[in-house]
């Protein structure tokens, strides 16, 4: 069984707190324990290997200037203009290629069927397996203009989620925004689909969301987002969202941050209120409205903002996702079911997609 999880903001905290993801979990935390305040960290290479992952969608994450309690240690990925965004968006995109030239032992970028089915075969076959990292782009603003989305093609972008807060391109679900999809933002999508590339749409409000789904006619996904009806807010999806999102044969990564999974719960409360049931319940309610378990999987947003203190409370890092496989027997899941929901589900969306390119 290969897991897979659809996002983690590797290059941000590389780049913005100087994590290194060579070391281990408890390397890293010691290091940062000397540190200012910061979330304990949960993600390291070592610890996805040890937990059996072969793919991660590694982001490209920078902060708007206009969001609200920005850290003095996050103005390292701020951005104030379309150029600023360029600039940090291109930096974190080049720290993956960077990073997978030193390490070809170890990692590989995935942006094609070659590079998937090398990672694939390397895991089923290798006693040191390779890593596959994804490119990702959550919040479109780094990229100028819609034409410019051919040299990030080139460079290896493969996915891209139009907001995070509110973008040139869409309105995010922070803010509680009327509008939808922009005039730009549906230029993008236009050239996205010239490219066959994925679509996320997590983190948009639901009115553009649907008028993405409605405009969009390539794959589309929701990289980490959870069940509205078990949390309220636009920032979960509704429904209706998940309706739609199977019919297009779309895939949603479940959230692992507890604020997410169960409704109060706020950062800093007692990890213990949380559990791997409430992991359960968001994963079994996507199954019974869709009907079956083809368009669920992982996509923990671990150290996005999200410490170990804050996750839940049998989980430490990622070495111990594969909890969640058991925890899914435990509620009576067959076995291709559960091998599908903790992987083989986005294998099959990326396999289908890159088909496309």
């Amino acid at each position: 069984m290969i897991i897979v999880d659809a996002h983690l903001d590797l290059a941000y905290n590389a780049l913005t707190f100087g994590r290194d993801y060579l070391q281990t979990v408890e390397q890293i935390r010691a290091t940062e324990a000397k540190l200012p305040a910061h979330d304990i960290a949960t993600v390291s290479f070592r610890q996805l290997k040890e937990a059996g992952v072969g793919l991660v969608f590694g982001t490209i994450f920078v902060l708007p200037a206009t969001s609200s309690n920005l850290m003095s240690r996050e103005m390292r990925s701020v951005y104030h203009d379309a150029q600023s965004a360029h600039r940090l968006g291109m930096e974190q995109l080049d720290y993956y290629r960077r990073l997978v030239d030193v390490e070809q032992n170890r990692l590989r970028l995935v942006t094609d069927t070659g590079s998937l089915e090398e990672v694939l075969k390397s895991n089923e076959e290798e006693e040191q397996p390779l890593l596959g990292i994804v490119p990702l782009m959550e919040g479109a603003d780094p990229i100028r203009e819609p034409q410019e989305l051919e040299l990030w093609v080139e460079k290896g972008l493969r996915v891209i989620g139009l907001a995070w807060d509110d973008t040139r391109y869409a309105a995010g679900a922070w803010r509680k925004s009327q509008h939808g999809l922009t005039k730009e933002g549906r230029a993008l999508l236009e050239v996205m689909a010239q490219y066959g590339l994925i679509l996320d749409l997590t983190h948009m409000n639901e009115k553009a969301s649907l008028e993405a789904l409605d405009h969009y006619e390539g794959p589309v996904v929701a990289t980490h987002s959870n069940a509205r009806v078990l949390v309220s807010g636009e920032r979960q999806l509704s429904d209706n969202q998940i309706r739609l999102l199977g019919e297009r044969n779309g895939v949603i990564g479940i959230v692992l941050f507890n604020r997410f999974l169960r409704a109060g719960y706020e950062k800093g409360d007692p990890k213990a209120l949380v559990t791997l049931d409430h992991v359960l319940a968001h994963i079994d309610h996507i199954c019974q409205i869709l009907g079956d378990a083809r368009h669920v999987g992982l996509g923990t947003d671990f150290d996005g903002g999200v410490g170990a203190a804050d996750i839940p409370a049998e989980l430490d890092s990622s070495a111990d996702l594969p909890l969640i496989a058991g925890k899914l027997r435990a509620y009576g899941y067959e076995e291709a079911d559960i091998t599908a929901i903790m992987g083989g589900n986005w294998i099959h969306l990326l396999r289908s997609s890159f088909t496309n390119l």
